[in-house]
């Protein structure tokens, strides 16, 4: 019923507009390259935004390891484009024009920096890092003259994230392991629209103003729990089965946009051991199992081109293909100074491609994938583009 509704909403009016989105905190390059697909993987301190008890896979080998300066940097396909075209524009008309022509499209920027220590023991896996981020979603909306808007979903976060992970070795046939983190996130954030007088009145300092309309602040406290269950660890398909539970406490964020609910995921790899490769892995994931997601639908009441009262309702949407994560990485190339691995996948039903390079210090990552930010996947496909520079040892 609830979808009927949704769906009906989608006509209901020409000032109304939906965002749907999965919620998240942080994407590794790494992991998107490869669909996203991580919850039985791990091996990397970012496991704390996927699993914790992936901490347990960090090579015993590399000691104390240090990622610092991680910076990211992620835009949609013609996101520039847009963005000129919007500035070069100088009176109603050529703003109107803008809109319309790019009327329906989703336009992301997405940066951040976390920087972290970790370590797997023999007894135990630990990680501490730090986030700071920002992301600036635009859908403009050309519905004509006084109607034209540019709706707006942004936010700049960040907070401290711990994790611990340990083993319990000949639990039946395999090795479980087990993770929680914990994190404090605060935020603040920017969710409502524009109308197209607004746009002109402001054009010089629209940051502004949005902050000024807007301007929300919020925090949260959550704790993951995770766990992998790898059957029989010296077998050659090397199976591990893996379920996390993110966000216990729900991590709401007062319900403003950045809002965090808890999720409940799965997921399956294998990592054989391949000729010509230096590793090998597949992975299949199954995300928000109890589709906690929803789609927010917004109402925006305008006069004379500005936009006076902004409403919304959330709707539940559980399609199938949004959550759905299958990927491949494979090392290509590995001594003591030089590493290079590429990943490629399937994430919300669009490809994902990717690849890693570590030369002595310096990490180096790339990667494509589309997100899906309507309640159904194939009706508002967002292709977006991330790279990751960072020192690490």
């Amino acid at each position: 019923m609830k979808k009927v509704i949704l769906l009906s909403l989608c006509g209901a009016s020409m000032l109304m507009a939906g965002f749907s989105e999965h919620a998240y905190l942080y994407k590794d390059a790494r992991i998107m390259g490869m669909g996203g697909a991580s919850v039985a993987v791990g091996g990397l301190p970012t496991a704390v935004f996927y699993n914790p008890a992936g901490l347990r896979d960090i090579a015993k080998d590399d000691g104390l390891v240090v990622e610092l300066f991680g910076l990211s940097a992620q835009a949609s396909d013609n996101f520039g484009g847009f963005s000129t075209d919007l500035n070069d524009a100088n009176d109603e008309q050529e703003i109107s024009d803008v809109l319309k022509e790019y009327s329906g499209e989703n336009f992301s920027a997405f940066t951040s920096n976390y920087s972290s220590v970790s370590m797997n023991m023999d007894t135990f896996a630990w990680s501490v890092g730090v986030l700071a981020a920002g992301d600036v979603n635009l859908i403009p909306h050309g519905n004509g003259g006084a109607n034209d808007l540019l709706e707006t979903r942004s936010r700049g976060y960040g907070g401290l994230i711990v994790g611990l992970a340990t083993s319990f070795e000949d639990l039946g046939p395999g090795t479980l392991d087990v993770g929680v983190s914990a994190k404090y996130i605060s935020q603040v954030s920017y969710e409502g629209g524009i109308g197209i007088t607004e746009i002109i009145n402001n054009q010089d300092d629209l940051g502004t103003y949005l902050q000024d309309k807007y301007e929300k602040k919020s925090s949260g406290l959550g704790v993951d729990l995770g766990m992998n269950y790898k059957l029989f660890p010296e077998n050659y398909w090397h199976l591990a089965l893996g379920l996390s539970v993110l966000n216990i406490g729900d991590l709401k964020m007062d319900s403003a946009y950045g809002r965090q609910p808890m999720t409940v995921n799965i997921g399956a790899s294998i990592s054989p051991e391949l000729p010509f490769f230096e590793h090998f892995t597949f992975a299949m994931d199954y995300v928000d199992l109890l589709n906690a997601n929803e789609t927010r639908f917004y109402d925006f009441t305008q006069v004379g081109g500005v936009v006076t009262n902004v409403t919304y309702q959330d709707f539940s949407e559980s399609d199938f293909m949004k959550r759905l994560r299958l990927g491949v990485s494979a090392g290509v190339f590995e001594n003591s100074w030089f590493m290079a691995t590429i990943n490629a996948g399937m994430y919300q039903s669009e490809y994902t491609l990717g690849f890693d390079l570590q030369a002595t210090i310096v990490k180096l990552s790339a990667a494509t994938y589309a997100e899906e930010i309507g309640p159904e996947s194939g009706q508002l496909v967002d292709r977006r583009y991330v790279v990751y520079v960072g020192i690490g040892w």
